[in-house]
């Protein structure tokens, strides 16, 4: 029997939405605001996204808070007040319900419900999507708001099914807090998650074995609370602010210094890295605009981080296995810590390098690696995610010719612009690959990218079509295009998720738009004004 056939089908939506984070919620109301009919499907209980999920102890954004939050209204951003330069999980999340509350969109948001399906009928071009309670709903449009990190990954250690303790996945962490209090307990990764969360683990477990593959890159965040003095002068030039975020590389007001590392005096070069290092966390990388170009200036900027790190870690053999070497710094995303590389200093913390000693198995005390047992009551798994294409990959997402999206990618993702993919008309990606998605302040892009939407939307409408779809053509361009800039940068030198190089299998494929978020919006608004340029505009047959 069709698990699906006593439910209603609705053939007069006029958009799906899958998940109610940042971009989810911002879709609904802005497609909402045009009069048009939404559904939002959300596998969690509740609205967040990756906020809702990721509660391990030390989870923090690493944008600046008042830059990592909604721009499209003035209201918002005035009657909000952040507490911290750098927001905590908890209060992200206050943020996004308040939102949710505030613009009435819950009554619109399906919660506890995965999207399995989404199959394009050829006929009418409109998109038939199934969820995993058997509800079955027809809709013109079908938006991918599922977030570049929430795939997680969970390595297949020998006998982890054995393990006797508590294992947790930060990215599945428990809605109550976890008590390390006389705790044995190992740690596995020393990604951004690993490194929020370790300073704390250690503060109250008897002993912390980190269990290290590959050292990352990480600054202080130079966390603070805002003051309300502080809070008033943000609010008070929110909107120049916002300007400068919307025409910068990355989504944030802060402008890289005006010439290249090697113009400027080692003494100037110096303090504008100092300065940098002040502001905290990844934008470190963006000291100078030839940074992630030139090997010379990236050299500058790792020694002098590396001359940071140094000085704060007791024991030098430590701060070996500590710094990287294996790839030009902000290669991988910069991670942003408090205290991280002190938590070494103290007498209950230990470095395992598993690249030295592998991980062979687990047993029901602890951990073996190739050189020693390590007794555990506890397994924390830091371990990352399948970035940018794997929560899309978990849904059967068919398109023309009963095309499978993930078939199609199998080789890496193909999108134009990172908004659509031909053969797939009317459904669009958010903050997905082929744009710059994670290299850019994620909630300014979910709005340029639902902006974007919502007026080729309008577009259609008004000019009698009904559907949009990239042609071949261009997506080959459009990936190329990707590809070619990337690799006149230094980002392909490093074995990063930003190459699906942390999944098995992944096709190696520099998955995101390097060129900046102005440029980038630039591109796109050029392609809308041309008349969707490199888009095939369709009336159904």
């Amino acid at each position: 029997m069709n698990i699906a056939a006593d439910h209603h089908v609705e053939p007069e939506l006029d958009a799906v939405v899958v998940g109610a984070g940042f971009a989810g919620l911002y879709a609904l109301h802005k497609l909402r605001s045009q009069g048009r009919s939404v559904r939002v499907f959300e596998a969690a209980p509740d609205v967040g996204g990756t906020w809702y999920h990721n509660r391990y102890p030390g989870a923090r954004c690493d944008v600046e808070s008042v830059d990592y939050s909604y721009s499209f209204s003035t209201e918002l951003e005035q009657q909000w007040n952040w507490t911290e330069k750098y927001a905590t999980q908890p209060e992200i999340l206050n943020y996004l319900n308040w939102v949710a509350d505030k613009l009435d969109l819950r009554r619109d948001v399906t919660f506890n419900t995965r999207v399995v399906s989404a199959v394009l009928d050829e006929t009418t071009l409109r998109w038939t999507v199934t969820t995993d309670t058997g509800e079955v709903v027809s809709a013109r449009f079908c938006l991918m708001a599922t977030g570049p990190l929430s795939a997680a990954m969970t390595p297949r250690f020998a006998g982890l099914d054995s393990f006797a303790g508590q294992i947790y996945h930060t990215a599945h962490w428990p809605h109550t807090p976890v008590d390390f209090t006389g705790k044995r307990v190992g740690v596995i990764g020393t990604g951004s998650s690993g490194i929020q969360s370790i300073p704390i683990i250690a503060e109250q477990a008897t002993q912390l074995y980190v269990f290290q593959r590959t050292p990352n890159y990480s600054v202080p965040a130079g966390n603070k609370p805002l003051s309300a003095d502080e809070l008033a002068e943000i609010k008070a030039n929110y909107a120049e602010r916002r300007r400068l975020s919307w025409r910068s590389g990355g989504g944030s007001p802060h402008i890289a210094h005006p010439k290249m590392t090697m113009e400027v005096s080692p003494e100037e070069r110096r303090a504008q890295f100092e300065k940098r290092w002040q502001l905290g966390g990844v934008l470190f990388s963006k000291t100078f605009p030839d940074q992630m170009i030139d090997p010379a200036a990236n050299e500058e900027a790792r020694a002098f981080y590396e001359e940071k790190i140094r000085a704060v870690i007791d024991d030098p053999e430590v701060a070996e296995m500590l710094i990287p070497s294996d790839h030009p710094i902000g290669t991988k995303r910069i991670c942003t810590d408090t205290n991280y590389f002190q938590t070494f200093n103290r007498p209950n913390v230990k470095l395992v390098s598993v690249r030295e000693t592998p991980i062979e198995s687990v047993d029901p005390t602890g951990i073996n690696t190739s050189g020693a047992h390590y007794v555990l009551d506890i397994i924390v798994l830091a371990t990352g995610f399948d970035a940018m294409t794997g929560t899309l990959a978990k849904i059967d997402i068919v398109g023309r010719g009963g095309q499978q999206l993930r078939e199609d990618w199998e080789h890496g993702p193909r999108t134009y612009l990172g908004l659509g993919v031909d053969g797939f008309p009317n459904l669009f990606l958010i903050s997905g690959p082929g744009a710059p998605a994670v290299l850019a302040n994620m909630v300014l892009h979910a709005e340029a990218h639902v902006n974007w939407i919502a007026a080729a939307m309008d577009y259609l409408d008004e000019h009698d079509y009904d559907a949009i779809e990239a042609t071949p053509e261009a997506v080959d361009n459009w990936i190329a295009e990707c590809a070619q800039r990337a690799e006149s940068t230094l980002f392909t030198q490093a074995n990063s998720w930003y190459m699906g190089a942390n999944v098995p299998g992944k096709a190696r494929v520099f998955m995101l738009f390097i060129g900046g978020f102005a440029v980038y919006n630039d591109i796109c608004a050029e392609v809308a004004d041309a008349g969707y340029k490199g888009f095939t505009v369709i009336k159904a047959s």
